[in-house]
C-alpha cells in the first residue's frame, strides 16, 4: 500500500499568552498521499495557517506550543526532529508558499539570489550552477531570466508570487504548502497563477496543501477536501462528496454563502454569527451556536465522526443513529 507523504494525527495546538491560551488546533486529523492535492478549507481564525506551519515546524515557540499529536512528513516524525534536520528538509522535501508576496521576499537580494540560494543549500552546486538553474526556472514560471538581476520592488504583484512559486519549487519538494496563494492578487492573475501551479504540480508530481477559503479554488486544484472548524477537521472527502453529498452544516454554510450563477435572483445566505473566540470555545459542538440544526446534545456533547463512505466522514450529531433521517439532513446528498 502506497505510504503517505503527510500524516497528522490528533494535533493540539496552543498559544500561550498573557491574555488567555488560544486553542489553535484542536485534534487535528489529515492524511496527504504521493501526488495528491488536498483542500484546507476554512473561514480566518480556523487553524489552517497554523496546520501548514506545524508541518514545517514554525509554529513561534513562545507563545506557540504543540500539546500533543503526531506530525510525519515521508516518514519524519516533525515534532521529535531535531532543528537541523528540519532546515535540510525545508526546500527540498516540504516548501511552503506564503499569502503575501509583498513580505515573502527580501527587499535587499536579487530575485535571483535569493532563488539560487537554494540549489546552493540543498545541491551544494556552484554559485554559477546555481544561477543557471535559477533562471531557468524563472522561465518556467513566465519570467524572462533577464529579471533575475532586479528587486523585488520592481516587480508587480502577481509577478513577485511567481519568484515565490519559483522559489518554492526550486528544491524539486515532495510537499507543497500553498497558504491562500491568490489572495493577495486580482481575479485575472489569479486564474493565470493557477493554472501555472496545476501545470507545474503536474510536471514535478508533486503533493500538495492548499489552504484556502475560496471554494472555487478547492473545486479547480483540488482531489480531496478537508474543511476545519475551530482548529478541527469537520468534514472530510473527495471533491465529489464535499460538493454534491454535504454533509455538515457548516460546509452547507459555505456553499450557501457563494452566489447561484444560475439563478441570480437568490439571496446569499451567510453563515449567521462569528467565528469563536478560540480562546473560549464553546462547550459541545463548536460549531452549535451558529448552526441551524442544533440539538441539546449539540450544546453539551462532542460531536462523533460518522463516515458516509471510506474516505468521506462529517463530525455531526445529526448522524448519530438515533437522529439521522433518511436520505441525509443536509439537503446537499
Amino acid at each position: 500500500m502506497e505510504k503517505a507523504i503527510l500524516e497528522i494525527k490528533d494535533l493540539v495546538v496552543e498559544y500561550r499568552t498573557d491574555d488567555g491560551v488560544v486553542e489553535a488546533l484542536n485534534g487535528l486529523d489529515l492524511k496527504i498521499m504521493p501526488s495528491e492535492t488536498h483542500g484546507l478549507v476554512g473561514e480566518t481564525g480556523a487553524g489552517k495557517t497554523t496546520a501548514g506551519l506545524g508541518v514545517l515546524k514554525l509554529i513561534p515557540h513562545p507563545p506557540g506550543v504543540v500539546v500533543s499529536g503526531e506530525i510525519y512528513l515521508d516518514g519524519t516524525d516533525v515534532i521529535q526532529a531535531p532543528e537541523k534536520d528540519m532546515e535540510s528538509m525545508r526546500g527540498y522535501d516540504v516548501s511552503m508558499i506564503f499569502q503575501d508576496p509583498m513580505t515573502s521576499l527580501n527587499p535587499v537580494m536579487t530575485v535571483e539570489e535569493q532563488i539560487a540560494e537554494v540549489y546552493e543549500l540543498h545541491e551544494k552546486v556552484t554559485k554559477a550552477q546555481a544561477l543557471e538553474k535559477t533562471h531557468e526556472i524563472l522561465e518556467l514560471v513566465g519570467i524572462p531570466r533577464g529579471r533575475g538581476s532586479e528587486y523585488p520592488h520592481q516587480f508587480s504583484g502577481g509577478m513577485k508570487q511567481r519568484v515565490v512559486i519559483a522559489i518554492a519549487l526550486a528544491g524539486n519538494p515532495k510537499l507543497l504548502i500553498a497558504d491562500e496563494p491568490t489572495t493577495a492578487l486580482d481575479v485575472t492573475i489569479q486564474a493565470q497563477v493557477l493554472d501555472m501551479m496545476k501545470e507545474l504540480k503536474e510536471k514535478y508530481q508533486t503533493a500538495m496543501l492548499m489552504i484556502t477559503h475560496d471554494l472555487g479554488i478547492v473545486a479547480e486544484v483540488c482531489d480531496k477536501v478537508s474543511v476545519i472548524y475551530a482548529g478541527r477537521i469537520v468534514e472530510q472527502g473527495d471533491l465529489v462528496d464535499i460538493f454534491d453529498h454535504t454533509r455538515h452544516p457548516y460546509t452547507e454554510g459555505l456553499f450557501n454563502s457563494l452566489p447561484n450563477l444560475a439563478d441570480r435572483q437568490q439571496k446569499l445566505k451567510p453563515i449567521k454569527g462569528l467565528m469563536p473566540d478560540p480562546t473560549n470555545l464553546p462547550t459541545g459542538c463548536p460549531f452549535h451556536p451558529r448552526c441551524d440544526y442544533a440539538m441539546d446534545i449539540c450544546k453539551v456533547e462532542k460531536p462523533p465522526r460518522v463516515y458516509r463512505n471510506e474516505e468521506h466522514y462529517a463530525e455531526c450529531h445529526l448522524y448519530n443513529e438515533e437522529n439521522i433521517q433518511e436520505g441525509g439532513v443536509i439537503g446537499r446528498d
